[in-house]
């Protein structure tokens, strides 16, 4: 059976506590020089409907350093979003192509192009899930903190598709998430009652950031959410942050942003720059936590 991976729900919590320590492992044989080409002849197909920095360059050089490569697709270069159905799209690309990752703006399409391809179908950003995301940050935190079972986490911001999947994470992963919203920027209502056992909403970020180990946030407008970006700069103006959220969370307590960040909108500068952030570990591991994620679904 194809395995897919649209959500971290699609892995059990074994596998993937297994996919971090392997993604740490292929880091180390990457530092230490070691050649591991496992898939050469291998070929991804990336599929963007949204353009990225990192999700292109950590998906391309994971399947350089395996031996194999990668073929980026934009909308503009095939009938992919030109009107041949979804279905189609799907049917002929797996028979050409060993793996496929998706950038794109519904998750439907995700759900719909996987059930109809033969090869594995990875989700590298929808409006509803970001989990190539949290692989990385579980694997940042993992390096710096060991297990984050039983930690306190602190999402502050927009309830987005970042944190919808840090909402999956907190179950899969076993941690406390804290989520601390505007009214109108909720996360998804139905996410959010079926994981009331792990995750509690308030529209205070100083309470959702006390005594938390770590805090987590993203930019206050979203690709296609610009002609918003005024009115959301006034709504989310208390949701910054600074020095004055780091300060009741716990001492020891990270910082993580997906990247790329607004200094001076979502995070201040002496936040993201200063000690208790860890934002280029975490976009490093982009890298080899994908890496860890081809490598299960190919294998």
């Amino acid at each position: 059976m194809t395995r897919h991976f649209l959500t971290l729900n699609d892995l059990t919590p074994t596998e993937l506590d297994a996919l971090l320590q392997r993604a740490i492992e292929l880091k180390q044989m990457r530092a230490a020089g070691e050649r591991y080409e496992p898939f050469r002849g291998k070929v991804l197909g990336m599929l963007f409907e949204k353009s990225s920095t990192r999700t292109r360059v950590s998906f391309e050089a994971g399947m350089a350093h395996f031996g194999g490569s990668a073929i980026f697709l934009s909308p503009r270069d095939t009938q992919f979003g030109r009107g041949e159905p979804i279905e189609d799209s799907a049917r002929v690309l797996s028979r050409m192509v060993d793996l496929i990752m998706i950038r794109t703006y519904a998750h439907e399409t995700l759900e719909t192009f996987a059930t109809h391809s033969q090869v594995p179908v990875i989700n590298a950003l929808s409006d509803m899930y970001h989990p190539c995301q949290l692989l990385a940050d579980m694997q940042t935190w993992y390096e710096h903190r060991g297990s984050i079972r039983g930690k306190q986490v602190a999402w502050i911001g927009d309830g987005n598709n970042m944190c919808h999947s840090y909402i999956n994470a907190a179950r899969q992963f076993g941690f406390k998430l804290h989520i601390a919203s505007p009214a109108n920027y909720t996360p998804d209502a139905k996410l959010l009652a079926s994981h009331q056992d792990c995750v509690t909403l308030t529209n205070d970020p100083l309470e959702a950031a006390s005594g938390a180990d770590l805090i987590v946030t993203d930019v206050w407008a979203s690709m296609g959410q610009e002609e918003e970006s005024t009115q959301r700069v006034l709504d989310f103006k208390a949701y910054q942050i600074n020095n004055n959220i780091m300060a009741v969370a716990d001492n020891d307590a990270l910082f993580m942003h997906c990247l790329p960040a607004h200094r001076g909108e979502e995070v201040s500068a002496d936040v993201i720059d200063g000690r208790q952030s860890v934002v280029w570990d975490e976009a490093e591991n982009r890298l080899h936590a994908q890496k860890a994620l081809i490598e299960f679904l190919l294998k």
